[in-house]
Order: C-alpha cells, then sequence, then structure tokens
C-alpha cells in the first residue's frame, strides 16, 4: 500500500465523469488499498478515485455511524450509486481536495446506495447523517462534481470559527 498524493480542486481530473470498473484486478485493489491509506493519513471521512488522478467509479469511505467504543470501519464502493434517499440535511461540507474551504450544502439524511465489492459482489447498504452525506459527495466526485457546484455559500473562516451560519441551519 502507498500513501497517493491528493489532487487540489484546480486538477481537470475533478472535473470530469470517471469510467465504470470492468476489471476487479489486483490494479483495482491496489488502487483501493492505496485510497484507504491515504485517506487514514489525510484524517478525513471519504475519497473518490479522481481526487487521486484515476478517473474509475470508486470510493472509499469511513462509516462512523458506529456504536459506542467500535472502531469506524472502511467501505469500499465501486460504481456506487444512489438508489434512494430521503430527509434533509444543511450544513458545513469540506473536501480533501479543497483543503480549509467549507460550503453550506443541503444532502438527504439518508440514502441507500447500489454498488461492488474490489472482487465484482453486488450489495446495497444505507448511510445516514455523515455518512449519507459523505456517499453524495464522492459519487458526486465520480461525477466531475465538487461541493463549490453545488454549495448555497460559501463560508467564511470566521463564520466557521464562530459558528454564525448556525443560524441559517436553524432557520
Amino acid at each position: 500500500m502507498a500513501t497517493r498524493r491528493i489532487l487540489p480542486n484546480v486538477e481537470p481530473a475533478l472535473h470530469k465523469k470517471c469510467r465504470v470498473v470492468t476489471s476487479f484486478d489486483d490494479r483495482l485493489h491496489t488502487l483501493l488499498d492505496d485510497m484507504r491509506e491515504t485517506l487514514l493519513e489525510a484524517d478525513g471521512v471519504g475519497l473518490a478515485a479522481p481526487q487521486v488522478g484515476i478517473l474509475r467509479r470508486a470510493i472509499v469511505v469511513l462509516e462512523t455511524n458506529v456504536p459506542e467504543g467500535e472502531e469506524p470501519k472502511m467501505i469500499e464502493l465501486v460504481n456506487p450509486e444512489i438508489i434512494e434517499s430521503s430527509g434533509e440535511q444543511f450544513g458545513p461540507e469540506g473536501c480533501l481536495s479543497l483543503p480549509g474551504r467549507w460550503g453550506l450544502v443541503s444532502r438527504p439524511m439518508e440514502v441507500r446506495v447500489k454498488a461492488q465489492d474490489r472482487d465484482g459482489n453486488s450489495f446495497e447498504l444505507s448511510g445516514t447523517g455523515l455518512t449519507a452525506r459523505c456517499y453524495c459527495h464522492e459519487i458526486d466526485h465520480l461525477n466531475g462534481v465538487v461541493f463549490t457546484d453545488v454549495a448555497e455559500r460559501m463560508l467564511s473562516e470566521e463564520e466557521l470559527e464562530n459558528g454564525s451560519w448556525r443560524e441559517e441551519v436553524e432557520e
């Protein structure tokens, strides 16, 4: 496994639609392993293949909605698509490709995702709260969309630090 460089938002790869994964081989396994290591080192909750320069439909997400005392678990999704969503959450969102930038984004509170694992086996899973936000954010990356494209507005450092954005969320 190796840590890969996370591309900044100015890189063209982040604004292109990714190709479907058709080969579930050692190259894919290495990519997923490297993405996992890169995400953990960057202290993030999600990472998409285009963020490390690979235009394939693969993401890794750190599931943080686990019982107290349990470690968060890493979820690998190949060719993911949202098949169901409900509710709404509105709040700050950031991205490893745009460090230090945050915007107010509306996302579903719960999503159901259909995907394949590293060996090509299909599965479905649900996510709520931060995990649902992360699935949406990372799947957007696979379609060439970054959170600044869908943010209602960007937050200043001052707003982020003093929490004044919370007033908008509570309205």
